[in-house]
């Protein structure tokens, strides 16, 4: 098998729908070149239903609780069995030959561990999809008023990496992981996601981690899928979030558990 996508999701059946039809409608490689892996949080009946009646040739994990993104990625990986593997949510539109692009790119250059899409809104405006790699600052920032302030803004600016014109190629520090392509062979030196970040920062650290393990994370533009991209952990007021917001709690405990992990390590260099 050259090719296994893996499919991540959560309550939302007809995103799902739409992520799966496009991949067949615009992947041109041969169905016995490629398999599509769906794992699902939060599986209720219509899902269910859907990928029995709708796609009964796709392998299909069901899980009846929220387990987080690192454990459907995790779950996806160990059912695959492709030289090469793309990481998708349900909510990646993806257009016609952009499949095709980061698989040519990543085969060209085996030093290149991840590689990632341009990804863009559906009323075309560019997502920040790269970034350069947190700092305390930057939740902070990220969290509180303070991110009004014009040196939190420069900051927040620089994480976002909006000094690029996200129109070249080039190495980043992390992906998005709504949208990413690894080998095997580079998987597997690295190891899955950590365990320890249920839900966000998962894609930061396994970016870091292929960057120590002397693999490139690159963004590459020249393939576009659309995202649908819903923060469910945003919103405005720290205290309010962190009382009322699940997600904001849980950001706030990976985060902590990030920087616990690399406290005292140096970043990662590359160009």
């Amino acid at each position: 098998m050259e090719l296994s996508i893996i499919i991540t999701g959560y309550k939302n059946p007809a995103l799902l729908k739409l992520c799966i039809d496009y991949i067949k409608k615009c992947f041109s490689y041969e169905k016995e070149r490629y398999e599509i892996i769906v794992t699902y949080s939060e599986t209720d009946e219509s899902t269910g239903i859907l990928m029995r009646e709708d796609y009964p040739e796709i392998k299909f994990f069901p899980f009846s609780e929220n387990v987080g993104f690192q454990a459907l990625v995790k779950k996806g990986l160990s059912e695959s069995s492709g030289d090469y593997i793309v990481i998708f949510n349900h909510d990646i539109i993806v257009q016609q030959n952009s499949i095709e692009k980061l698989l040519e790119f990543l085969k060209k250059n085996p030093e290149v561990g991840l590689v990632g899409p341009k990804l863009l809104s559906f009323n075309e405006e560019l997502q920040y999809s790269c970034f350069r790699f947190y700092s305390p600052l930057t939740i902070i920032y990220r969290r509180t008023f303070l991110g009004k302030i014009w040196f939190a803004k420069k900051h927040l600016d620089r994480f976002l990496m909006k000094d690029y014109d996200h129109k070249n190629t080039r190495e980043v520090d992390w992906l998005m992981g709504s949208a990413m392509l690894t080998s095997r062979k580079a998987m597997e030196k690295v190891g899955p996601m950590d365990e320890r970040f249920q839900m966000y920062m998962e894609d930061t650290d396994w970016c870091r981690r292929f960057w120590e393990n002397n693999y490139k994370v690159i963004y590459f533009p020249e393939a576009e899928m659309y995202h649908y991209h819903g923060r469910g952990s945003a919103g405005k007021g720290i205290i309010r979030l962190i009382v009322f917001n699940k997600l904001t709690r849980i950001h706030i405990v990976s985060a902590f558990k990030y920087f616990l992990k690399y406290l005292g390590k140096p970043l990662p260099k590359h160009n």
